[in-house]
């Protein structure tokens, strides 16, 4: 198969969804590989490195005419949608459900796309994992930056000092990104509460912590009750390819304190807070009602080089497989590729996206049989 990786064009986006050890891996299993001029240049990949495993350098248009499987990190923007062409396939992440023209492009397309986020073993969700636990972890970090009075917050360090109050950090949500969160957040000296639906996963997270953080049940009234004292409130929420639940309210930023700072980890696949907006690493935050709102759609993006080998590791058995076999035969064989899969020959293979969008809903199998 001709596998392309091209250059990511979004906003501060460095991260790269081939390494030269990945390239050497699908050469050696006879696939030839493209990728775009300085594509991981700015985190230490360079041309030569990918030259010397085996790779084509192009130009993104080359890339695009020439490749049958696309691997990228973040989902497709507008600017990229022309050089998809019909029964492509493409391998990235795709947060569909929040994404309404892509999802329109896809299916116009007839591309064959399998979203990171979607692909689901019996343990979990393993190429979105990595990618969670640095976000999780960097949202307590950025939380401890956007607190500051410089950055238009309380004024608060996080773990507080000899005779004064620690922080309080509300993480709504147990999954890898609430577990990444809270692990940071305890390392610093906060004083954490984390709330989940699953009664086991909090009885988890308790005995991991050693009972260093509290745990509640996630119900609106416990999240309302924490609100008037919370420093920080990461949202961390996660309906594996299906949009994000609104887990706060506008009218709720009334409840909270001027300064105290929001995290919305969830904003990919829409935002788990009523008030959540896309932003950039360039323009990260915003404020509403004196709260501030961190809520960058590529949180991982910051911290390219660590991401990407993170990211690769996760995928690349995957995508061997998808290249050796193709999207049919390698989805077929595998129930984990399967839930991967999103679009499909103009269908919609995923149900949560087709809820998102009251899309017709094909399941995989059907389309595939």
């Amino acid at each position: 198969m001709i596998i392309g990786c091209p250059k990511e064009i979004k906003v501060q986006e460095y991260r790269v969804g081939l390494t030269p050890a990945n390239v050497q891996s699908y050469v050696e299993a006879g696939h030839t590989v493209y990728i775009e001029t300085h594509a991981g240049a700015e985190i230490g990949f360079s041309d030569e490195a990918y030259q010397k495993a085996g790779a084509l350098i192009a130009d993104k248009e080359t890339l695009f005419a020439k490749s049958d499987l696309i691997i990228k990190v973040k989902e497709p923007i507008e600017e990229e949608y022309h050089y998809f062409r019909e029964n492509q396939s493409l391998y990235t992440y795709l947060h569909l459900a929040a994404d309404k023209p892509l999802t329109e492009m896809l299916l116009n397309k007839k591309i064959q796309s399998i979203a990171y986020e979607t692909i689901k073993t019996p343990t979990g969700l393993p190429c979105l994992a990595p990618m969670s636990a640095i976000a999780g972890r960097l949202a307590t970090l950025e939380s401890a930056k956007y607190i500051q009075k410089t950055f238009g917050g309380a004024g608060i360090l996080l773990s507080g000092t000899a005779g004064t109050p620690k922080a309080k950090i509300v993480i709504l949500g147990a999954g890898v990104v609430g577990l990444n969160a809270a692990q940071v957040a305890v390392g610093i000296g906060a004083d954490v509460t984390i709330l989940d639906i699953n009664a086991e996963r909090l009885a988890y997270i308790d005995q991991i912590f050693g009972m260093k953080i509290k745990t509640r049940t996630s119900s609106r009234g416990n999240i309302l009750d924490l609100l008037p004292e919370a420093d920080v409130v990461i949202g961390a929420v996660l309906i594996p390819g299906a949009k994000a639940p609104h887990l706060l309210r506008r009218e709720d930023l009334k409840l909270m304190k001027k300064g105290s700072v929001l995290v919305d980890v969830a904003i990919d696949q829409g935002g788990c807070f009523e008030t959540s907006k896309p932003t950039t690493h360039n323009n990260p935050t915003y404020e509403i009602d004196g709260v501030i709102h961190y809520c960058v759609a590529n949180m991982p993006g910051c911290v390219a080089r660590t991401s990407t080998l993170g990211l690769t590791d996760s995928t690349l058995s995957y995508g061997l497989k998808i290249a050796k076999l193709g999207v049919k035969e390698a989805c077929l064989s595998d129930p984990a590729l399967l839930q991967g899969l999103n679009t499909y020959n103009g269908k919609c293979t995923f149900k949560g996206v087709s809820e998102a969008f009251g899309l017709e809903y094909t399941p995989p199998e059907v389309v595939l049989a």
